[in-house]
């Protein structure tokens, strides 16, 4: 194995390819993608032009640029190597991710789209008290964010760790300041628009990329997908004793199984950063487009993790991947090395870093708006910045947020990413959603059912991860040698689960229904108002509304 694989060789370099050929595609793509951010920030002057692209993008550029937001390292890079380590439970994520995407299409899209303007905040305040409904989604999206952004910084530093032969935890760090610095770059110079671009291309980029390596493996197995699957199980059983085709691999528990299911399913409707990009299309009608091509291309995408998953598991081996720098995170890297060599490495890789800048830059632009539009806009200048302020916040806020994510990066090295982002999920789906739904739908909801859902499912999801195995307490790994919890030695955890979910989600449910019936706060006029913009679009086209 360790001829295939420099990495695993004893004495040699750790490096997988030429770390020259690397660099060298890697900067190509930073260096045109940079040069699209600085020609599209051209017309960045307007509040419209930062946060919303000016409104400007047709319904399959949004819909490319939504599957370029939403297939993130954690779909690239951490469900690949879940489905090459754990099989089965691995690809419970693509499945979650995929039909979360019906979630939002149904319930959420086009009546966010009407309702809104520029972010969350602007639909769940339309018809409550705007300060503290304000100041509670703002902070919601501030933590979701958060934690979508620890998932992307631990990728960009495996993956250069392993592209570079970086083996030293100090170069690692360098390599996610160096990303960050890259991101912040991007959010504040290009805006939204230049985001979309960047996002645009990096999807296609990625699905022909995958979509190749799909066809490559499935090649390598007669095009038969039975083939693959069996001989991956049989391989599986030999080296580790694990069938990858039998659940509980992963999740040995089945109420951890349902719990992760949840987070996955639910989350995505109350996502920060894909909620956003509903506003950068001109009409409803087009938020409904953009939806639908980004299910077709989203669902394509996770078809081809099962392939890649299995052909990792198959050609690489678990073993191998589990001691590269990056653990599980390098599956991919790592099969398209076995596949092609030095220059399919290069590429795929470059395009899995491209995501990860692409996917960081996205969320960073909804944190550093929802401080301008929702906190200093809204509680420090009571509405009436001008939008050149707001603008220069949003990007002195991308500043600070970059800075707080390269930190947290580093903290969150060596994790597998798509479990990295299940919990942002998990925040996502107990915080936002209830407050969306029920904002959309319950004539009778209120500014207190709204404060008791945000903040009650947000302390709730935090507080049972921070007291989960993923933190502390999970038993050493016998070939790496680590804990898979975030901190070593240590061990404080009650919590059971590694995914809040099944407790955090419905707590945040009935929190919204007893903040409501608590309070005889009602306002009939201002519901019907947002239940025919809602449902109509009527108004909703720039307007404003304080």
């Amino acid at each position: 194995m360790s001829a295939l694989f420099p990495s695993l060789a004893p004495a040699a370099t750790t490096t997988v390819g030429n770390p020259t050929i690397n660099i060298a595609i890697f900067a190509l793509f930073v260096v045109v993608t940079l040069a699209i951010v600085i020609r599209a920030s051209k017309n960045n002057r307007s509040a419209a032009e930062y946060y919303a692209g000016g409104r400007a993008f047709s319904g399959r550029q949004n819909g490319i640029a939504i599957a370029g937001d939403y297939l993130s390292a954690a779909s690239f890079l951490g469900i690949a190597g879940a489905i090459a380590i754990n099989g089965y439970d691995g690809f419970l994520y693509s499945i979650g991710f995929l039909v979360a995407w019906l979630v939002a299409l149904l319930l959420v899209a086009e009546l966010l789209r009407n309702t809104g303007k520029y972010t969350m905040a602007d639909v769940l305040s339309f018809r409550l008290r705007q300060r503290p409904v304000r100041m509670a989604a703002a902070i919601s999206t501030l933590v979701v964010s958060f934690f979508y952004l620890l998932a992307q910084m631990a990728g960009a530093g495996g993956l250069v760790a392993l592209l570079l032969g970086i083996t030293d935890a100090w170069g690692q760090r360098m390599v996610i300041v160096v990303v960050g610095i890259i991101m912040i770059f991007y959010v504040i110079y290009g805006g939204m628009k230049g985001t979309t671009w960047v996002q645009i291309i990096k999807a296609v980029l990625l699905i022909i990329g995958a979509g190749l390596m799909t066809l490559w493996v499935l090649g390598t197995f007669g095009f038969n997908l039975s083939t693959l699957l069996g001989d991956a199980s049989d391989a599986s059983v030999a080296a580790t004793g694990k069938d990858l085709l039998q659940p509980g691999l992963q999740y040995k528990n089945p109420v951890d199984f349902i719990s992760l299911a949840m987070a996955l399913v639910l989350g995505t409707a109350g996502l920060p950063h894909v909620l956003m990009r509903f506003y950068t299309v001109p009409t409803s009608r087009e938020a409904r487009k953009s939806v639908e091509w980004a299910i077709w291309l989203i669902g394509i995408f996770y078809l081809f993790t099962l392939v890649l998953g299995f052909g990792a598991a198959e050609l690489v081996g678990a073993k191998a991947i589990k001691a590269a720098p990056g653990g599980a995170n390098s599956a991919a890297p790592l099969l398209a090395f076995e596949l092609g060599g030095e220059i399919l490495l290069g590429i795929i890789s470059a395009v899995a870093f491209a995501t990860i800048l692409a996917v960081v830059a996205g969320l960073t632009i909804t944190a550093s708006a929802s401080l301008s539009h929702d906190v200093y806009n809204t509680l420090v200048k009571h509405g009436r910045a001008t939008p050149e302020e707001e603008v220069k916040v949003a990007r002195i806020a991308a500043l600070v947020l970059g800075a707080i994510a390269i930190v947290g990066g580093i903290f969150a090295m060596g994790q597998n990413i798509a479990f990295l982002v299940a919990l942002a999920f998990a925040v996502a789906a107990s915080a936002n959603l209830p407050t969306i739904l029920y904002s959309l739908f319950w004539k009778r909801f209120n500014t207190r059912g709204a404060l008791f859902s945000i903040y009650g499912g947000l302390v709730s999801a935090i507080t049972l991860i921070l007291f989960s195995p993923v933190v502390s307490g999970k038993p050493v790994d016998p070939v790496t040698g680590k804990s898979p919890s975030m901190l070593q030695g240590v061990d404080f955890h009650w919590f059971p689960l590694d995914n809040p979910g099944i407790i955090s989600i419905p707590l945040g449910f009935v929190l919204g229904y007893l903040g409501t019936v608590t309070s005889k706060e009602f306002n009939a006029a201002k519901y019907a108002e947002m239940e025919v913009r809602s449902l109509s679009g009527y108004g909703a086209e720039g307007a404003t509304h304080h």
